[in-house]
C-alpha cells in the first residue's frame, strides 16, 4: 500500500470545503486535474473512497467525514508551528484575510488596515467584502465581521463595537423637493434600500423600521445604494461612518429616525490557540472601535 502524502490532506480539505475539483483548484492555484490525482492518490493511499462524485460535485463519503476532523487538526497543527516560529514580541507576518459585510468593507476597514499593514510590512492583508455570511466552515476567511452574533457552529464571537445609521439624502435631492420636516413627509418619497429578496441578515431589513412596502430603487450592495443616493434620486438608510465619502450627503430627520446596530468579530474556536490571530483581531477590534469614533465624530 503506498504511504499516504501529508500535503494531499490540504488538497483534501479544499475539496471537502468547496465541493468540487474547480473550485478547490481556484483556491489552491493548482489545475483541477492535478487535484484530481492527488485525490485519488490519497484514496489508494487509504484504500477508502474520501468523496461521493456526482454531477452536482464531491460530497464527503462517510470515510470522507471521519477523516475531516483530524486533517482540520492536521491544518491547525501547522499554523501553530508557524506562529511559535515568529515568536509573539515579532512583527505580524503572513496572510490573514477578513470577511466583512461590504458597508464595512468599503468605508470603515480602509482605514483600519492600512495602519495595520503600515506597522507589520510582512502582513498580507485580504479583504472579502460579500452580500452576506462569509462561510468560515469552509475557509472562505481566517475571520469574519458581521452584524449578528453567530449561534450556531464551534465559533468564537466577540462583540467589536456598534455602530449609528441614519436616514440621508443628497442636497441635490433635497433642494429639489419639499421640505421633510416629519415622517408624514416621507410618504411618496422614492427610497433606495436592498433587494428585499437578498437581504442575509434581519438587521440589515432598515427600511421595515420605517414601514417601507416598496422599494423602487433597490442593490444588494451598501455602495451601490449610497452612490444612488448621491445622485440625487432619492434616500436611503446610511451608516454614520460612511457619509465624510459624500461631503453633499445629510442626515434626514436625525431625531426621529435614528438606528444603532453592532459588529462582531467571529472566528474559528480551534484558532483561539493561534498568538498570531489573537493579536491580529485584537489589532483588528481595537483599530475598528478608534477609527469608528473618528469617523463619526466628523458627521
Amino acid at each position: 500500500m503506498p504511504e499516504p502524502h501529508w500535503d494531499d490532506l490540504k488538497i483534501f480539505l479544499a475539496v471537502a470545503r468547496e465541493e468540487s475539483l474547480s473550485a478547490a483548484g481556484r483556491v489552491l492555484r493548482v489545475d483541477p486535474a492535478t487535484v484530481g490525482r492527488r485525490i485519488a492518490r490519497l484514496e489508494a493511499a487509504l484504500e477508502v473512497p474520501l468523496f461521493l462524485k456526482s454531477p452536482q460535485g464531491y460530497r464527503l463519503s462517510a470515510a470522507g467525514e471521519r477523516l475531516l476532523g483530524h486533517s482540520e487538526a492536521v491544518e491547525q497543527a501547522m499554523r501553530g508551528g508557524l506562529d511559535a516560529l515568529a515568536g509573539p514580541g515579532e512583527r505580524l507576518s503572513g496572510q490573514v484575510r477578513i470577511g466583512a459585510p461590504d458597508g464595512c468593507a468599503n468605508y470603515l476597514l480602509p482605514g483600519v488596515v492600512t495602519a495595520m499593514a503600515r506597522d507589520n510590512p510582512d502582513l498580507d492583508i485580504q479583504i472579502v467584502a460579500l452580500p452576506r455570511v462569509v462561510n468560515l466552515s469552509r475557509r472562505e476567511a481566517d475571520m469574519a465581521i458581521t452584524v449578528s452574533a453567530p449561534t450556531a457552529g464551534q465559533l468564537l464571537v466577540q462583540k467589536i463595537t456598534d455602530y449609528h445609521l441614519h436616514l440621508t439624502a443628497s442636497c441635490d435631492y433635497l433642494d429639489g423637493t419639499p421640505p421633510i420636516t416629519s415622517l408624514e413627509d416621507l410618504r411618496g418619497r422614492q427610497m433606495i434600500g436592498y433587494i428585499p429578496d437578498m437581504i442575509f441578515d434581519a438587521e440589515l431589513d432598515y427600511l421595515q423600521e420605517l414601514q417601507v412596502t416598496r422599494v423602487p430603487l433597490a442593490s444588494n450592495s451598501v455602495s451601490v445604494q449610497l452612490n444612488l443616493a448621491a445622485q440625487g434620486t432619492g434616500l436611503c438608510i446610511a451608516h454614520d461612518f460612511a457619509l465624510p465619502v459624500y461631503p453633499r450627503m445629510v442626515k434626514v430627520l436625525p431625531d426621529q429616525i435614528a438606528l444603532t446596530r453592532s459588529f462582531y468579530l467571529v472566528r474559528h474556536q480551534s484558532d483561539r490557540k493561534s498568538d498570531r490571530l489573537n493579536r491580529f483581531a485584537q489589532l483588528l477590534v481595537d483599530g475598528m472601535r478608534a477609527e469608528l469614533l473618528r469617523l463619526e465624530s466628523l458627521t
